[in-house]
């Protein structure tokens, strides 16, 4: 059996954070013995607050590297790029805030929440 498009969406849902398959998309996934790469680009969806601004798409910032719960006893990084507009009237580049991870860390909030409740504290190794 083959899997369609929508039941990879489905399992994904199971595991990424909620706001990764609603305004990100995945660009790539490496998947290495001991590590998971899935690479994620922000939908170009401009912030609400730009709505009535007229923006011109600036690319992209440089990928954070985020960690997630493990998968399989593999380490999962998300590589994320967050999109940049130029606000066209004032040149001001804008972007959309994100809190996809725990303040201090690059660990996923969840995962951050997870490991404070096992250990007590947040390790400081990624």
């Amino acid at each position: 059996m083959e899997a369609t498009q929508e039941q990879m969406l489905s399992i994904l849902e199971l595991i990424l954070p909620k706001e990764i398959l609603e305004y990100f998309v995945i660009v790539d996934l490496q998947i290495h013995p001991k590590e998971v790469h899935l690479y994620i680009d922000e939908k170009n969806i401009v912030p609400q607050e730009y709505k009535e601004d007229k923006l011109t798409s600036k690319g992209f910032y440089p990928e954070a590297i985020i960690q997630d719960f493990p998968l399989r006893n593999k380490a999962l990084y998300l590589h994320v790029r967050r999109r940049k507009w130029e606000v066209e009237s004032t040149k001001q580049v804008v972007s959309k805030t994100w809190n996809l991870s725990a303040s201090g860390t690059r660990y996923s909030n969840e995962f951050a929440s997870f490991l404070k409740g096992l250990l007590g504290y947040l390790p400081n190794k990624f």
